[in-house]
């Protein structure tokens, strides 16, 4: 057995991984649900026309923006509860959504979901980091994205079987009881470690860290273009049908689930400036792609190839690792998500009047994105001691 693969055999049986493992799969299952139904919920059942969804949608990024303040939360907290409340309080929201089908209600259950999953991904961020050093941590990522992968196919396919059998009220409830269950069991676990270092309590912006923000936004910029205007794109221009969108998606996370550890053990062989400079090199051509396609299946293809390099941005956060102070990983993971949701407080609504200038222009500028992004990305160093660690093939 390789040095490597011993490594990633103890990663799997650590309790700090089976407890994320956990929190994972339920959490991506919460937020696939709530999406799946949401839009035939708003409109049939609530009545809801398209700007209160879009109201709506835009109310579901408001806690990632103000995923800031998690650091506050963890004075008063240790990061692993606030992982297993997080995804209680997400299992709270889906549960009570059918319960409330008007505006106003759905604004509130939409926040009480999204709080949910917004403070979990930052307190899951910042403990796979703390739990698993550079050597490892690219693949756990990568595994926690297998999971989630598989986890947004079993949701999908309970939905299909319960949903000609059930009401919209009795598939929200079921399932968010499901993921209640799972939070509640996460209080109950001791996955820590007292020897891990203690992170800092207070908010941590510096100097070094300037290229992990700037990839971190861009990031999130090119992931708002792609929720925005890829499947629109999809629908508009070449008439999928709801059944193609979903096919679609399953094959998406198929695909996924394979290749996402795959991609986890690329960046720990190959380091993150490669991995990030293939990602950013492919898109430019996948955007600009998007906007002078005319075949369907070819925009599917390109559909595909989009979800599979997003999976290459988890190389930006074990960048930070090998380069932040390990009692700074916390809080920088906070400011990085709420600069990840900058873009799409601000993007959708520019993206759209673009839109309707020219429905290639939102596509152009994801390109220059991420021309942009090429280049930054080659300013990444990271220190030989930790380069020589970095374990053989």
């Amino acid at each position: 057995m390789t040095s490597t693969h011993s490594r990633f055999i103890n990663a799997k049986k650590s309790p700090m991984f089976i407890f994320l493992a956990a929190l994972t799969i339920s959490s991506t299952a919460g937020l696939q649900a709530w999406r799946t139904l949401f839009d035939n919920f708003a409109i049939r059942v609530a009545g809801l026309d398209g700007s209160h969804v879009g109201v709506i949608q835009s109310v579901r990024e408001i806690p990632g923006f103000l995923a800031i303040l998690v650091v506050y939360i963890l004075l008063i907290l240790k990061e692993h509860h606030l992982s297993a409340l997080s995804v209680l309080c997400l299992g709270v929201g889906v549960a009570v959504t059918g319960f409330f089908p008007t505006w106003i209600g759905l604004v509130f259950t939409t926040l009480l979901m999204s709080f949910g999953f917004h403070y979990f991904e930052t307190t899951n961020q910042s403990l796979t980091l703390q739990y698993f050093d550079s050597t490892v941590s690219p693949w756990v990522f990568g595994k926690l994205r297998s999971l989630a992968a598989a986890s947004n196919i079993g949701v999908g396919t309970l939905i299909f079987l319960l949903s000609p059998v059930s009401s919209f009220v009795q598939i929200y409830f079921f399932t968010g009881c499901l993921i209640m269950a799972t939070g509640i069991w996460g209080l109950f676990q001791k996955p820590t470690d007292k020897n891990i270092l203690p992170q800092k309590k207070t908010m941590v912006f510096r100097k070094k860290y300037s290229l992990f923000y700037f990839l971190t936004f861009m990031a999130g910029a090119r992931r708002q273009i792609f929720i925005a205007f890829a499947v629109f794109l999809l629908v508009k221009k070449f008439d999928f049908t709801v059944q193609e969108v979903t096919a679609l998606f399953v094959l998406n996370n198929m695909i996924n689930y394979f290749l996402s550890p795959m991609i986890g053990k690329g960046i720990i062989r190959f380091g993150e400036r490669k991995i990030l400079s293939l990602e950013y090199f492919s898109l430019l051509f996948i955007f600009l792609a998007y906007a002078a396609v005319e075949s369907r299946i070819l925009v599917a293809v390109l559909y595909i190839l989009d979800h599979i390099f997003f999976n290459f941005s988890i190389a930006i956060r074990t960048y930070f690792q090998k380069i932040g102070e390990p009692s700074d990983i916390a809080p920088s993971m906070a400011v990085g998500f709420t600069i990840n949701h900058i873009a799409a407080v601000v993007l959708p609504a520019l993206g759209g009047f673009l839109w309707m200038l020219d429905y290639r222009v939102p596509f152009i500028c994801g390109a220059i994105l991420s021309g942009i992004s090429l280049i930054a990305v080659q300013r990444i160093r990271v220190p030989a001691s930790v380069t020589e660690t970095r374990p053989p093939d």
